[in-house]
Protein backbone atom coordinates (compact mmCIF):
# COMPACT_ATOMS: atom_id res chain seq x y z
CA UNK A 1 0.00 0.00 0.00
CA UNK A 2 1.08 3.12 -0.61
CA UNK A 3 0.49 6.17 1.72
CA UNK A 4 0.83 9.60 1.86
CA UNK A 5 0.06 9.97 5.23
CA UNK A 6 2.63 11.86 7.39
CA UNK A 7 2.85 11.59 11.59
CA UNK A 8 3.45 14.90 13.05
CA UNK A 9 5.59 14.19 16.56
CA UNK A 10 4.48 17.31 17.70
CA UNK A 11 1.09 18.31 19.90
CA UNK A 12 -1.84 19.36 18.10
CA UNK A 13 -3.38 22.29 18.07
CA UNK A 14 -6.85 21.52 18.38
CA UNK A 15 -9.18 23.42 15.63
CA UNK A 16 -11.66 25.91 16.22
CA UNK A 17 -15.25 24.51 16.48
CA UNK A 18 -16.12 26.17 13.40
CA UNK A 19 -13.10 24.50 11.37
CA UNK A 20 -14.69 20.99 13.02
CA UNK A 21 -17.51 21.63 12.27
CA UNK A 22 -16.47 22.08 8.20
CA UNK A 23 -14.38 19.34 8.70
CA UNK A 24 -17.32 16.82 9.75
CA UNK A 25 -19.10 18.11 7.27
CA UNK A 26 -16.95 16.75 4.75
CA UNK A 27 -18.11 13.13 5.62
CA UNK A 28 -20.72 10.81 5.03
CA UNK A 29 -20.70 7.54 7.15
CA UNK A 30 -21.53 4.56 7.40
CA UNK A 31 -23.21 2.34 10.33
CA UNK A 32 -24.29 -0.59 11.95
CA UNK A 33 -27.96 -0.45 13.48
CA UNK A 34 -31.89 -0.82 12.72
CA UNK A 35 -33.21 0.69 15.90
CA UNK A 36 -30.45 1.92 17.33
CA UNK A 37 -27.13 3.21 16.19
CA UNK A 38 -23.69 3.41 17.71
CA UNK A 39 -22.42 6.24 20.10
CA UNK A 40 -19.81 6.90 17.65
CA UNK A 41 -21.86 8.25 15.36
CA UNK A 42 -23.92 10.26 17.59
CA UNK A 43 -21.02 12.11 18.41
CA UNK A 44 -19.91 12.29 14.41
CA UNK A 45 -23.78 14.05 13.98
CA UNK A 46 -23.45 16.28 17.22
CA UNK A 47 -20.17 17.59 15.34
CA UNK A 48 -21.38 18.21 12.34
CA UNK A 49 -21.54 15.00 10.57
CA UNK A 50 -22.24 15.81 6.81
CA UNK A 51 -24.69 12.66 5.87
CA UNK A 52 -24.90 9.09 6.86
CA UNK A 53 -25.57 6.07 3.82
CA UNK A 54 -27.67 3.62 4.82
CA UNK A 55 -27.50 0.34 3.29
CA UNK A 56 -29.79 -3.54 3.52
CA UNK A 57 -28.55 -3.53 7.00
CA UNK A 58 -29.84 -0.64 7.96
CA UNK A 59 -33.17 -1.96 7.09
CA UNK A 60 -35.98 -4.40 8.07
CA UNK A 61 -38.98 -2.44 6.69
CA UNK A 62 -40.71 0.26 5.67
CA UNK A 63 -41.79 1.73 9.46
CA UNK A 64 -38.40 0.67 11.05
CA UNK A 65 -36.73 2.76 8.42
CA UNK A 66 -38.56 6.00 8.82
CA UNK A 67 -38.09 5.50 12.85
CA UNK A 68 -34.35 5.14 12.52
CA UNK A 69 -34.08 8.16 10.09
CA UNK A 70 -35.99 10.37 12.64
CA UNK A 71 -34.04 9.28 15.02
CA UNK A 72 -31.11 10.38 13.26
CA UNK A 73 -32.42 13.46 12.55
CA UNK A 74 -33.48 14.00 16.72
CA UNK A 75 -29.94 14.65 17.16
CA UNK A 76 -28.92 17.49 14.06
CA UNK A 77 -31.84 18.16 11.90
CA UNK A 78 -29.90 19.15 9.02
CA UNK A 79 -28.42 15.87 8.52
CA UNK A 80 -28.41 14.40 4.87
CA UNK A 81 -29.62 10.84 4.62
CA UNK A 82 -28.92 8.94 1.62
CA UNK A 83 -28.88 5.79 -0.12
CA UNK A 84 -28.13 3.94 -3.37
CA UNK A 85 -31.59 3.71 -5.17
CA UNK A 86 -30.84 3.39 -8.88
CA UNK A 87 -33.74 0.39 -8.99
CA UNK A 88 -33.69 -2.83 -10.99
CA UNK A 89 -31.89 -5.75 -9.79
CA UNK A 90 -29.93 -3.15 -7.44
CA UNK A 91 -30.88 -1.61 -4.38
CA UNK A 92 -31.12 -1.71 -0.84
CA UNK A 93 -35.23 -1.22 0.08
CA UNK A 94 -36.50 -4.60 -0.97
CA UNK A 95 -38.04 -5.03 2.75
CA UNK A 96 -39.20 -2.10 2.98
CA UNK A 97 -41.44 -2.20 0.08
CA UNK A 98 -39.59 -0.51 -2.68
CA UNK A 99 -41.35 0.40 -5.77
CA UNK A 100 -40.49 -2.20 -8.85
CA UNK A 101 -38.83 -0.44 -11.49
CA UNK A 102 -36.02 -1.95 -14.11
CA UNK A 103 -32.99 -1.03 -14.36
CA UNK A 104 -31.92 2.27 -16.25
CA UNK A 105 -30.55 -0.17 -19.67
CA UNK A 106 -34.26 -1.22 -19.66
CA UNK A 107 -35.60 2.14 -19.42
CA UNK A 108 -33.20 3.30 -22.68
CA UNK A 109 -34.30 0.90 -24.46
CA UNK A 110 -38.02 1.71 -23.58
CA UNK A 111 -36.77 4.54 -24.72
CA UNK A 112 -39.61 7.28 -23.29
CA UNK A 113 -38.46 9.47 -21.27
CA UNK A 114 -41.82 10.28 -19.15
CA UNK A 115 -41.95 6.77 -18.60
CA UNK A 116 -38.39 6.38 -16.86
CA UNK A 117 -39.95 10.19 -15.55
CA UNK A 118 -43.07 8.16 -13.69
CA UNK A 119 -40.04 5.24 -12.44
CA UNK A 120 -37.73 7.55 -11.08
CA UNK A 121 -40.67 9.75 -9.27
CA UNK A 122 -41.99 6.39 -7.65
CA UNK A 123 -38.81 5.72 -6.23
CA UNK A 124 -38.25 9.03 -5.21
CA UNK A 125 -42.22 9.47 -3.20
CA UNK A 126 -40.94 6.10 -1.75
CA UNK A 127 -37.69 7.67 -0.62
CA UNK A 128 -39.91 10.51 1.06
CA UNK A 129 -41.64 8.38 3.05
CA UNK A 130 -38.68 6.77 4.44
CA UNK A 131 -37.09 9.87 5.45
CA UNK A 132 -34.33 9.21 3.11
CA UNK A 133 -33.61 12.80 1.28
CA UNK A 134 -30.85 11.44 -0.85
CA UNK A 135 -29.98 9.47 -3.74
CA UNK A 136 -27.07 8.07 -5.06
CA UNK A 137 -28.58 7.60 -8.21
CA UNK A 138 -29.12 8.22 -11.97
CA UNK A 139 -25.65 5.81 -12.99
CA UNK A 140 -24.45 8.35 -16.14
CA UNK A 141 -21.74 6.07 -17.28
CA UNK A 142 -22.22 4.47 -20.94
CA UNK A 143 -21.83 0.84 -21.66
CA UNK A 144 -18.66 1.14 -23.42
CA UNK A 145 -17.26 -2.31 -22.92
CA UNK A 146 -18.52 -5.93 -23.42
CA UNK A 147 -16.45 -6.96 -20.57
CA UNK A 148 -17.13 -4.05 -18.06
CA UNK A 149 -18.27 -5.91 -15.28
CA UNK A 150 -19.62 -3.33 -12.91
CA UNK A 151 -22.12 -0.86 -15.28
CA UNK A 152 -23.99 -2.57 -17.84
CA UNK A 153 -27.43 -2.74 -16.96
CA UNK A 154 -27.35 -0.03 -14.79
CA UNK A 155 -26.53 2.34 -17.28
CA UNK A 156 -29.30 4.19 -19.89
CA UNK A 157 -26.94 2.41 -22.49
CA UNK A 158 -24.23 3.38 -24.84
CA UNK A 159 -25.55 6.76 -26.67
CA UNK A 160 -24.82 9.65 -25.03
CA UNK A 161 -27.99 11.50 -26.12
CA UNK A 162 -30.01 8.52 -25.47
CA UNK A 163 -28.65 8.25 -22.06
CA UNK A 164 -28.90 12.55 -21.49
CA UNK A 165 -32.59 12.54 -21.99
CA UNK A 166 -33.32 9.90 -19.67
CA UNK A 167 -31.13 11.83 -17.25
CA UNK A 168 -32.80 14.58 -17.70
CA UNK A 169 -36.28 13.05 -17.05
CA UNK A 170 -34.91 10.99 -13.98
CA UNK A 171 -33.48 14.25 -12.37
CA UNK A 172 -36.32 16.41 -12.87
CA UNK A 173 -38.88 14.22 -11.29
CA UNK A 174 -36.67 13.15 -8.76
CA UNK A 175 -36.01 17.09 -8.03
CA UNK A 176 -39.71 17.72 -7.84
CA UNK A 177 -40.21 15.31 -4.93
CA UNK A 178 -37.66 17.22 -2.80
CA UNK A 179 -35.15 14.17 -3.38
CA UNK A 180 -31.61 15.16 -3.86
CA UNK A 181 -30.39 12.72 -7.41
CA UNK A 182 -26.36 12.66 -7.60
CA UNK A 183 -25.29 11.82 -11.30
CA UNK A 184 -22.64 8.94 -11.31
CA UNK A 185 -19.58 8.41 -11.81
CA UNK A 186 -17.66 11.06 -12.92
CA UNK A 187 -16.28 11.30 -15.73
CA UNK A 188 -17.60 7.38 -16.31
CA UNK A 189 -17.07 3.99 -15.24
CA UNK A 190 -18.15 2.13 -18.56
CA UNK A 191 -14.82 2.25 -20.77
CA UNK A 192 -13.13 -0.24 -18.18
CA UNK A 193 -12.74 -4.02 -17.90
CA UNK A 194 -12.24 -3.54 -14.04
CA UNK A 195 -14.33 -3.32 -11.28
CA UNK A 196 -13.20 -0.10 -8.92
CA UNK A 197 -14.10 -2.19 -5.67
CA UNK A 198 -11.91 -4.84 -6.52
CA UNK A 199 -8.73 -3.32 -8.02
CA UNK A 200 -8.10 0.09 -9.78
CA UNK A 201 -9.88 0.53 -13.28
CA UNK A 202 -7.88 2.38 -15.92
CA UNK A 203 -9.60 3.77 -18.87
CA UNK A 204 -6.99 3.95 -21.64
CA UNK A 205 -9.36 5.31 -24.47
CA UNK A 206 -8.08 8.93 -26.46
CA UNK A 207 -9.12 11.86 -25.14
CA UNK A 208 -11.72 12.30 -27.95
CA UNK A 209 -13.64 8.93 -27.22
CA UNK A 210 -13.51 10.09 -23.29
CA UNK A 211 -15.30 13.54 -24.42
CA UNK A 212 -18.43 11.64 -25.73
CA UNK A 213 -18.84 9.84 -22.03
CA UNK A 214 -18.88 13.48 -20.47
CA UNK A 215 -21.93 14.62 -22.34
CA UNK A 216 -24.59 12.78 -20.15
CA UNK A 217 -23.18 14.75 -16.97
CA UNK A 218 -23.11 17.73 -18.69
CA UNK A 219 -26.71 16.93 -19.21
CA UNK A 220 -26.89 16.21 -15.65
CA UNK A 221 -25.74 19.27 -14.77
CA UNK A 222 -27.76 21.37 -17.52
CA UNK A 223 -31.10 19.68 -15.66
CA UNK A 224 -29.66 21.28 -12.10
CA UNK A 225 -28.30 17.73 -10.44
CA UNK A 226 -27.64 18.58 -6.95
CA UNK A 227 -24.71 16.36 -6.88
CA UNK A 228 -22.43 13.96 -8.65
CA UNK A 229 -20.25 11.10 -7.86
CA UNK A 230 -16.61 10.34 -8.79
CA UNK A 231 -14.79 7.58 -10.14
CA UNK A 232 -12.03 5.45 -8.56
CA UNK A 233 -10.65 5.38 -12.45
CA UNK A 234 -7.69 6.80 -13.58
CA UNK A 235 -7.82 7.97 -17.34
CA UNK A 236 -4.99 8.05 -19.03
CA UNK A 237 -5.85 10.60 -21.34
CA UNK A 238 -6.69 13.33 -18.50
CA UNK A 239 -4.58 12.18 -15.88
CA UNK A 240 -2.27 9.18 -15.70
CA UNK A 241 -1.38 9.48 -12.59
CA UNK A 242 -4.37 9.56 -10.27
CA UNK A 243 -7.81 8.51 -10.14
CA UNK A 244 -10.44 10.74 -10.49
CA UNK A 245 -11.68 11.35 -7.18
CA UNK A 246 -8.20 12.11 -6.53
CA UNK A 247 -7.57 14.11 -9.34
CA UNK A 248 -7.65 17.95 -9.51
CA UNK A 249 -7.06 18.35 -13.27
CA UNK A 250 -10.41 16.27 -13.70
CA UNK A 251 -12.31 17.22 -10.61
CA UNK A 252 -11.52 20.70 -10.87
CA UNK A 253 -10.76 21.86 -14.61
CA UNK A 254 -13.04 19.17 -16.32
CA UNK A 255 -15.73 19.04 -13.69
CA UNK A 256 -16.37 23.04 -12.18
CA UNK A 257 -14.78 25.05 -15.40
CA UNK A 258 -15.62 22.93 -18.50
CA UNK A 259 -19.27 21.47 -17.21
CA UNK A 260 -19.66 24.54 -14.75
CA UNK A 261 -20.70 22.05 -11.96
CA UNK A 262 -21.43 23.89 -8.62
CA UNK A 263 -23.48 21.58 -6.61
CA UNK A 264 -21.64 18.79 -4.37
CA UNK A 265 -19.45 16.44 -5.32
CA UNK A 266 -19.40 13.67 -3.76
CA UNK A 267 -17.06 10.68 -3.55
CA UNK A 268 -17.30 6.68 -4.61
CA UNK A 269 -16.78 4.86 -1.27
CA UNK A 270 -13.37 5.51 0.10
CA UNK A 271 -13.22 1.75 1.13
CA UNK A 272 -13.18 0.70 -2.44
CA UNK A 273 -9.78 -1.24 -3.47
CA UNK A 274 -9.01 1.16 -5.95
CA UNK A 275 -8.74 3.69 -3.06
CA UNK A 276 -7.87 1.71 -0.37
CA UNK A 277 -4.70 -0.36 -0.96
CA UNK A 278 -3.07 2.15 -3.20
CA UNK A 279 -3.59 5.08 -0.68
CA UNK A 280 -5.55 4.41 2.35
CA UNK A 281 -8.73 5.09 3.26
CA UNK A 282 -7.51 8.30 5.39
CA UNK A 283 -5.06 9.98 2.73
CA UNK A 284 -7.55 9.10 0.11
CA UNK A 285 -10.04 11.59 2.12
CA UNK A 286 -7.47 14.58 2.92
CA UNK A 287 -6.38 13.89 -1.05
CA UNK A 288 -9.98 14.13 -2.28
CA UNK A 289 -10.79 16.82 -0.80
CA UNK A 290 -7.86 18.63 -1.72
CA UNK A 291 -8.44 17.85 -4.95
CA UNK A 292 -12.09 19.43 -5.28
CA UNK A 293 -14.49 16.97 -3.32
CA UNK A 294 -16.70 18.22 -1.06
CA UNK A 295 -17.90 15.07 0.55
CA UNK A 296 -16.13 12.01 1.15
CA UNK A 297 -17.92 8.65 1.52
CA UNK A 298 -16.73 5.51 4.48
CA UNK A 299 -19.81 3.37 3.58
CA UNK A 300 -18.44 0.71 5.30
CA UNK A 301 -19.99 0.32 9.17
CA UNK A 302 -16.53 0.45 10.74
CA UNK A 303 -16.56 4.27 12.38
CA UNK A 304 -12.93 3.99 13.49
CA UNK A 305 -12.53 4.13 9.36
CA UNK A 306 -14.30 7.25 9.48
CA UNK A 307 -12.24 8.83 12.65
CA UNK A 308 -9.25 8.30 10.75
CA UNK A 309 -10.42 10.06 7.81
CA UNK A 310 -11.90 12.74 9.68
CA UNK A 311 -8.63 13.04 12.31
CA UNK A 312 -6.42 13.21 9.14
CA UNK A 313 -8.01 16.13 7.49
CA UNK A 314 -7.70 17.86 10.62
CA UNK A 315 -4.22 17.15 10.48
CA UNK A 316 -3.64 18.63 7.05
CA UNK A 317 -4.91 21.26 7.86
CA UNK A 318 -3.18 21.98 10.99
CA UNK A 319 0.07 21.48 9.71
CA UNK A 320 -0.95 23.41 6.08
CA UNK A 321 -0.88 20.04 3.70
CA UNK A 322 -4.23 20.92 2.97
CA UNK A 323 -6.42 24.65 2.50
CA UNK A 324 -8.63 25.61 5.50
CA UNK A 325 -10.08 27.63 2.40
CA UNK A 326 -10.96 24.33 0.75
CA UNK A 327 -12.60 22.25 3.28
CA UNK A 328 -14.81 25.53 3.89
CA UNK A 329 -15.47 25.55 0.55
CA UNK A 330 -16.61 22.38 0.55
CA UNK A 331 -18.36 22.26 4.13
CA UNK A 332 -20.59 25.31 2.45
CA UNK A 333 -21.91 24.11 -0.33
CA UNK A 334 -22.92 20.93 1.84
CA UNK A 335 -24.28 23.15 3.81
CA UNK A 336 -26.63 24.41 1.13
CA UNK A 337 -27.38 21.21 -0.11
CA UNK A 338 -28.61 20.14 3.10
CA UNK A 339 -31.06 23.61 3.84
CA UNK A 340 -32.39 22.51 0.30
CA UNK A 341 -33.07 18.63 1.01
CA UNK A 342 -32.14 17.39 4.30
CA UNK A 343 -35.91 17.81 5.47
CA UNK A 344 -38.50 15.07 4.38
CA UNK A 345 -42.15 16.05 3.51
CA UNK A 346 -44.26 16.46 6.68
CA UNK A 347 -47.36 14.75 6.56
CA UNK A 348 -48.59 12.65 3.65
CA UNK A 349 -46.90 11.75 0.64
CA UNK A 350 -48.52 11.92 -2.90
CA UNK A 351 -48.83 8.94 -4.39
CA UNK A 352 -46.83 7.54 -6.97
CA UNK A 353 -47.56 5.46 -10.04
CA UNK A 354 -47.31 1.84 -8.88
CA UNK A 355 -47.92 0.28 -12.38
CA UNK A 356 -45.11 2.07 -14.43
CA UNK A 357 -42.10 0.13 -13.65
CA UNK A 358 -44.33 -3.35 -14.63
CA UNK A 359 -44.84 -0.99 -17.92
CA UNK A 360 -41.80 -0.16 -18.56
CA UNK A 361 -40.04 -3.68 -17.96
CA UNK A 362 -42.57 -5.19 -20.72
CA UNK A 363 -41.79 -2.27 -23.55
CA UNK A 364 -38.45 -3.55 -22.93
CA UNK A 365 -37.93 -7.30 -23.29
CA UNK A 366 -36.99 -7.61 -26.90
CA UNK A 367 -36.14 -10.52 -29.57
CA UNK A 368 -32.86 -11.30 -29.01
CA UNK A 369 -32.05 -13.03 -32.03
CA UNK A 370 -34.28 -13.18 -35.63
CA UNK A 371 -32.33 -16.36 -36.30
CA UNK A 372 -33.93 -17.81 -33.02
CA UNK A 373 -37.47 -17.07 -32.74
CA UNK A 374 -39.66 -18.21 -29.36
CA UNK A 375 -42.02 -20.93 -30.14
CA UNK A 376 -44.76 -19.02 -28.15
CA UNK A 377 -46.18 -19.94 -25.62
CA UNK A 378 -43.57 -21.94 -23.67
CA UNK A 379 -46.27 -23.78 -21.21
CA UNK A 380 -45.44 -25.89 -18.82
CA UNK A 381 -41.51 -25.79 -19.65
CA UNK A 382 -38.89 -26.93 -16.90
CA UNK A 383 -36.41 -23.18 -16.78
CA UNK A 384 -33.18 -23.05 -15.54
CA UNK A 385 -32.08 -19.53 -14.80
CA UNK A 386 -28.18 -19.25 -14.40
CA UNK A 387 -26.99 -15.87 -12.46
CA UNK A 388 -24.07 -14.69 -10.55
CA UNK A 389 -24.67 -14.34 -6.92
CA UNK A 390 -25.19 -10.51 -5.53
CA UNK A 391 -22.37 -8.19 -6.23
CA UNK A 392 -21.54 -7.06 -2.64
CA UNK A 393 -21.75 -3.46 -2.63
CA UNK A 394 -25.29 -3.36 -5.02
CA UNK A 395 -27.26 -6.27 -3.20
CA UNK A 396 -29.92 -7.59 -4.89
CA UNK A 397 -33.36 -9.03 -4.28
CA UNK A 398 -33.12 -12.39 -4.49
CA UNK A 399 -35.04 -12.20 -7.60
CA UNK A 400 -35.25 -15.53 -9.86
CA UNK A 401 -37.29 -15.93 -13.37
CA UNK A 402 -38.65 -19.49 -12.28
CA UNK A 403 -40.73 -17.87 -9.24
CA UNK A 404 -41.94 -15.18 -11.86
CA UNK A 405 -42.89 -17.63 -14.34
CA UNK A 406 -44.22 -20.07 -11.67
CA UNK A 407 -46.91 -16.87 -11.22
CA UNK A 408 -48.22 -17.14 -14.68
CA UNK A 409 -47.97 -20.57 -15.11
CA UNK A 410 -48.28 -22.73 -12.30
CA UNK A 411 -47.32 -26.08 -14.34
CA UNK A 412 -43.58 -24.95 -14.62
CA UNK A 413 -40.78 -26.66 -12.93
CA UNK A 414 -36.94 -25.61 -12.51
CA UNK A 415 -33.67 -24.84 -11.29
CA UNK A 416 -31.91 -21.34 -10.30
CA UNK A 417 -28.29 -21.83 -9.92
CA UNK A 418 -26.56 -18.40 -8.63
CA UNK A 419 -22.94 -18.83 -8.92
CA UNK A 420 -20.67 -21.62 -10.00
CA UNK A 421 -22.20 -25.21 -9.33
CA UNK A 422 -19.42 -27.59 -7.95
CA UNK A 423 -20.05 -30.20 -10.76
CA UNK A 424 -21.87 -28.20 -13.60
CA UNK A 425 -21.55 -31.51 -15.42
CA UNK A 426 -23.36 -33.55 -13.07
CA UNK A 427 -26.13 -30.35 -13.15
CA UNK A 428 -26.84 -30.68 -16.52
CA UNK A 429 -27.16 -34.59 -16.90
CA UNK A 430 -29.23 -33.90 -14.40
CA UNK A 431 -30.99 -30.90 -15.70
CA UNK A 432 -31.30 -32.79 -19.02
CA UNK A 433 -32.99 -36.34 -17.53
CA UNK A 434 -35.85 -34.15 -15.33
CA UNK A 435 -36.97 -32.37 -18.67
CA UNK A 436 -36.72 -35.01 -20.77
CA UNK A 437 -40.69 -34.32 -21.79
CA UNK A 438 -40.98 -31.10 -21.13
CA UNK A 439 -39.87 -27.28 -22.86
CA UNK A 440 -36.61 -26.60 -21.85
CA UNK A 441 -35.95 -22.48 -21.17
CA UNK A 442 -32.40 -21.37 -20.10
CA UNK A 443 -31.98 -18.10 -19.12
CA UNK A 444 -28.23 -16.90 -18.04
CA UNK A 445 -27.23 -13.33 -16.99
CA UNK A 446 -23.46 -12.06 -18.53
CA UNK A 447 -22.16 -15.37 -19.44
CA UNK A 448 -19.59 -13.18 -21.18
CA UNK A 449 -18.20 -12.18 -18.32
CA UNK A 450 -19.12 -15.15 -16.35
CA UNK A 451 -18.19 -18.29 -18.23
CA UNK A 452 -19.51 -21.22 -15.79
CA UNK A 453 -22.78 -19.54 -17.74
CA UNK A 454 -22.05 -20.03 -20.90
CA UNK A 455 -20.50 -23.91 -20.38
CA UNK A 456 -23.45 -24.85 -18.68
CA UNK A 457 -26.13 -23.30 -21.21
CA UNK A 458 -24.02 -24.81 -23.82
CA UNK A 459 -23.54 -28.20 -22.31
CA UNK A 460 -27.69 -28.00 -21.98
CA UNK A 461 -28.35 -26.69 -25.72
CA UNK A 462 -25.90 -29.84 -27.13
CA UNK A 463 -28.54 -31.84 -25.52
CA UNK A 464 -31.65 -29.93 -26.15
CA UNK A 465 -31.21 -28.28 -29.61
CA UNK A 466 -34.82 -26.99 -28.76
CA UNK A 467 -34.25 -25.20 -25.82
CA UNK A 468 -35.32 -22.03 -25.51
CA UNK A 469 -32.53 -19.03 -24.26
CA UNK A 470 -33.39 -15.77 -22.40
CA UNK A 471 -30.84 -13.65 -21.58
CA UNK A 472 -31.82 -11.64 -18.33
CA UNK A 473 -28.39 -9.37 -18.82
CA UNK A 474 -27.24 -7.53 -22.02
CA UNK A 475 -27.85 -9.43 -25.44
CA UNK A 476 -26.03 -12.52 -26.08
CA UNK A 477 -27.80 -14.10 -28.74
CA UNK A 478 -30.71 -15.52 -26.65
CA UNK A 479 -34.06 -15.83 -28.40
CA UNK A 480 -35.60 -13.02 -25.74
CA UNK A 481 -33.35 -10.47 -23.77
CA UNK A 482 -34.57 -8.51 -20.49
CA UNK A 483 -32.12 -6.35 -20.67
CA UNK A 484 -31.91 -6.95 -16.54
CA UNK A 485 -32.71 -8.89 -13.51
CA UNK A 486 -34.86 -6.19 -11.72
CA UNK A 487 -38.14 -8.37 -10.24
CA UNK A 488 -40.25 -6.35 -13.40
CA UNK A 489 -37.87 -7.27 -16.17
CA UNK A 490 -37.94 -11.31 -15.20
CA UNK A 491 -42.05 -11.06 -14.50
CA UNK A 492 -42.07 -9.56 -17.93
CA UNK A 493 -40.33 -12.37 -19.59
CA UNK A 494 -42.38 -14.73 -17.12
CA UNK A 495 -45.45 -13.14 -19.27
CA UNK A 496 -43.93 -12.99 -22.82
CA UNK A 497 -43.19 -17.33 -22.01
CA UNK A 498 -46.49 -17.75 -20.99
CA UNK A 499 -48.53 -16.22 -23.50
Amino acid sequence: MTSEYVTVSQARTPASSEVDEAVHRCLVAGFEGTATFPDTLKRLIDRGLGGVILFTRNVRDAEQVRELTDALRAIRPDLLVAIDNEGGGIGHLVAADAPQVPGSYALGVADDPNLTARCADALAGHLDTLGITASYAPVADLQRRPGNPIVRTRSFGSDPDLAARHLRAWITATEARGIASCAKHFPGHGGTETDSHHDMAVDWRPYEQLCADLEPFRAAVDAGVPMLMSAHVVYSALDPNRPATLSRRILGDILRLDLGFEGVLVSDALEMKAIADRYGEAAGARIALAAGADQVIVAVPDLEITLGCRDEVLEALRTGRLAEDRVQEAAGRVRRLAERYATPTAGPVAAWDAGAGLEAARRAVRAGSVSTPVPLPVRGAHVVDLFPPPHPALNWGGEDLLTEVRLVDPAVSGTAVSGEPADPAALAEGILRVAAKSPLVVATCDAGIHPWQARLREALVAGRPDAVRVDTGLPEGGSLCSYGRGKVNLRAVAEVLAG
